[in-house]
């Protein structure tokens, strides 16, 4: 497999803010809102999936893929008819690079939109995201439920379709703004090699890195469970974005792959910042920041340079906002921007 681990030397945020994607909002004019207000230097296009279930993360990125079946809040592949003709269409857009039939319009995506039309005050980048293909995989089956990324044609379509995807998103950003970061969004990577998710790894990374080519700007992966840390932290992404809330210790095991992937110049998102109601009820802005120092020395402890943790770091909440209330989400993103700057501040 073409090695395209890169490095992002020129890329050392020291700790500047940014969000997963999605938000409990309806109104995605509210929601860039929020998002430009409280995380100017790095603002992601808001997923608004109590809007319509098109922005669940799974349909928001299905409108194309050969043999879709959207039924009542239901995505399905229908793997007895003859596929052939769409999958030979998706590989012909492959091959010519055609991104527009991958556009994400307002039905699909009315957050991104309203971000397009947006005026930006000197960011430092923009960011945008897309779910990952062992997620996408995973979650959308055929009639009888079986995850369509145990079908190997079906596989390799999905990757291609987020590829397009991913890359007709880079465009249309890279015209707000120059500097680009997507993500991967991929929720089920934390369950590889659990007796829930029979994928092997090398399949995984193949479809993955898959996907990963066609973006040209920065590249990252977002993984919000106890996951395999030296398999992510040797894929070919610029930003690694983990709950560190909540797993935070458990990547803190693994110091020589940390240094590694800093060594590389790769960034480190930290999400910090609880998506759950109970825990961001109670966090404040000095609790969470010792939190984060706390994680910081426990990899400092074993070898990994403290100035380049925080060098090569983002602040994050630990995942999307989406389950949250309009105001906790939005105390949320209120709490990443205050731990960024303190962090900053104190460092």
């Amino acid at each position: 497999m073409k090695d395209l681990r890169s490095t992002t030397t020129s890329f050392k945020p020291r700790g500047l803010a940014t969000h997963i994607g999605s938000l409990p909002h309806t109104d995605p004019e509210e929601a860039c809102r929020l998002v430009l207000r409280y995380l100017s230097e790095i603002p992601a296009w808001p997923q608004l999936p109590h809007r319509s279930f098109l922005e669940n993360m799974y349909a928001q990125f299905s409108q194309g893929f050969p043999g879709l079946i959207l039924e009542e809040e239901h995505l399905w592949v229908d793997r007895e008819v003859d596929l052939s003709p769409e999958l030979e269409r998706l590989y012909d857009d492959f091959l010519e690079s055609r991104l527009e039939p991958y556009a994400l319009g307002p039905s699909y995506a009315a957050g991104l939109q309203t971000f397009l039309r947006a005026s930006l005050n000197s960011p430092v980048a923009v960011k945008g995201q897309v779910t990952g293909p062992i997620s996408f995989g995973l979650v959308i089956g055929d009639r009888n439920r079986r995850p369509i990324i145990y079908d190997d044609s079906l596989a390799e379509a999905i990757a291609r379709h987020l590829r397009l995807k991913a890359s007709w998103q880079e465009k249309v950003l890279s015209v707000l703004f120059p500097r680009t970061i997507i993500f991967l969004d991929e929720p089920y990577l934390g369950s590889l090699g659990s007796a829930f998710v029979a994928v092997p790894p090398q399949k995984a990374e193949e479809l993955v890195v898959e996907v990963l080519e066609g973006i040209k700007g920065l590249k990252g992966i977002h993984c919000c469970g106890n996951a395999d840390w030296p398999f992510l932290l040797q894929l070919p992404i610029d930003i690694l974005s983990l709950d560190a809330y909540n797993f935070g210790e458990s990547l803190a095991l693994r110091p020589a792959e940390v240094k590694a992937f800093l060594e590389r110049g790769g960034v480190l998102a930290w999400g910090i910042v609880p998506n759950d109601e109970e825990a961001i009820s109670r966090e404040t802005v000095a609790s969470l920041v010792s939190r984060l120092k706390e994680l910081l020395l426990l990899l400092s402890n074993k070898g990994v340079d403290y100035d380049i943790l925080v060098e090569q770091s983002l602040i994050t909440p630990s995942c999307g906002l989406a389950s949250l209330s309009p105001g906790l989400a939005e105390k949320a993103l209120e709490l990443t921007a205050e731990v960024s700057k303190e962090l900053r501040r104190s460092e």
